[in-house]
């Protein structure tokens, strides 16, 4: 039996319209509570035990037989090795793709990074210092699931922000471990480490690596041990185990986010070959079968045209079965009114990547509110964003682009305010702290200000007006 995609067809003009497609955008992100708890015990033995308690988890998960961290961390010179060993074509293309992103980043940087400062009328001055943070780490994929480009779009724009040390950790499991599908019952000696994931950390100036990976490796960046250095704030991708160990950091570290499965919306007006279209909807779609693929147009021949061409290419793509699952799990071919509707209901589902393959991309771009990255006109595919376009590609899902932002420099970057007060404005500022100080009760705030006016009044009761 052949392999279908079947996205559900819905028509905002259909009296059900609404309670089917509140139900297809539903994902839940209930946590597992085995995980929640093997999580609990991992960061809790790493805390106490350091170094001893990655190792251990690194042999029984990974797979990897190492006696001494020392065997577990990268060098720069594997980073060097691995990147003169790849061919020129991956050479250049990893290059130009670190410059795009370091070019957009570095802009990004001049535009909202830098520190700021005015004196008022009296000679006050007020103002803004960003500094970078001093650490960081960077959690990249590893093994078979290898992602450079990730690494790529987390290095960059904290080594642009300025940061000090960028720590990596990435799994590199042996054949047969626990992480591979295996029974981890074979330790190895070394496990399978990507060569473009050490090329990119070339690239994009990691300063140590270590091949370790899960929940043992959030918390040793977390919380420090002999070995790993702690860390101010991690970044990146990881499984459910990983995105558990983040969110139970947090607080002892920043975190990027926690992620949900991926997203892609298509804004479609007819005029896009439906080919490009379908082979979008897939590039999402192939990441897993939780992954959400949306159309949304005003053309129903369109949509019809697009179905067809999601069934003539599903049988030519390596992961048909994933793309298959998405597509028909969670994927949706929406009719719509007109294209002002469909970008209404785009602003509804705030969807981590936001095509508008129309003729007039910037005729409808204002209408669009929410989303992680925009995608102007039917050339700017998805996938250029995810590898070189220059943006950043870690971006909010699941609705969180209504309030949250791509990951960029001033994620790497912290603020503190700048406050010096002249003699001329405490004398100004001074009654004012003191009287709302009185008000809260707060006498020792109120007496601070009043102390440096030039004509101090008597102390008073906070309760007294």
């Amino acid at each position: 039996m052949s392999l279908q995609a079947q996205p559900l067809r819905l028509a905002t003009t259909a009296p059900d319209f609404e309670a089917a497609f509140k139900a297809r955008l539903h994902w839940s992100a209930d946590q597992d509570a085995a995980i929640e708890q093997r999580v609990a015990d991992i960061l809790a033995d790493v805390r106490a035990r350091g170094d001893a308690a990655v190792l251990a988890y690194t042999r029984r998960f990974d797979g990897l037989a190492a006696e001494s961290m020392a065997q577990l961390e990268l060098t720069q010179a594997d980073f060097k090795q691995a990147f003169d060993s790849l061919p020129a074509a991956q050479r250049d293309a990893l290059r130009d793709a670190a410059q795009r992103v370091r070019s957009y980043h570095e802009a990004q940087k001049k535009a909202c990074g830098e520190s700021w400062s005015y004196r008022d009328a009296d000679g006050t001055l007020l103002g803004q210092k960003v500094t970078p943070l001093d650490r960081v780490g960077i959690y990249v994929p590893g093994g078979k699931a290898a992602y450079p480009s990730s690494l790529l779009m987390n290095a960059i724009p904290a080594h642009v922000a300025g940061v000090g040390e960028i720590i990596m950790v990435v799994p590199t499991p042996a054949r047969g471990s626990v992480a591979t599908g295996g029974t981890g019952a074979e330790p190895a000696t070394t496990g399978e480490r990507n060569v473009l994931v050490l090329a990119a950390a070339h690239v994009a100036g990691v300063t140590r690596a270590f091949t370790i990976g899960g929940a043992q490796a959030v918390a040793a960046l977390a919380y420090g041990t002999a070995t790993v250095p702690a860390v101010d704030k991690i970044t990146g991708p990881g499984n459910a185990y990983v995105a558990s160990a983040k969110r139970r950091v947090f607080g002892t570290v920043g975190i990027d986010m926690i992620a949900g499965p991926s997203e892609i919306l298509v804004l479609a007006d007819g005029t896009t070959p439906p080919e490009w279209v379908a082979m979008d909807l897939f590039s999402q779609a192939e990441h897993d079968e939780l992954a959400q693929s949306i159309l949304l147009c005003p053309d129903a021949a369109y949509i019809a045209a697009v179905q067809r061409e999601i069934d003539r290419l599903l049988p030519t793509m390596p992961r048909a079965g994933i793309i298959a699952a998405s597509l028909s799990g969670r994927g949706a071919l929406i009719h719509t009114r007109d294209m002002a509707e469909a970008c209404a209901i785009s602003n509804r589902i705030a969807p981590e990547h936001l095509e508008v393959s129309s003729r007039e991309p910037h005729r409808w771009e204002p209408l669009l509110r929410h989303a992680g990255a925009i995608f102007l006109g039917a050339y700017t595919s998805e996938s250029l964003g995810d590898y070189c376009a220059g943006p950043n590609h870690v971006l909010p899902t699941s609705g969180t682009a209504r309030f949250s932002s791509p990951l960029g420099v001033y994620d790497f970057q912290k603020r503190s305010s700048l406050i010096e007060v002249s003699e001329a404005g405490a004398q100004v500022l001074g009654p004012v702290a003191a009287e709302l100080a009185y008000g809260e009760g707060l006498q020792a705030h109120a007496r601070a200000a009043e102390l440096r006016l030039a004509q101090v009044p008597p102390m008073r009761n906070p309760a007294q007006p």
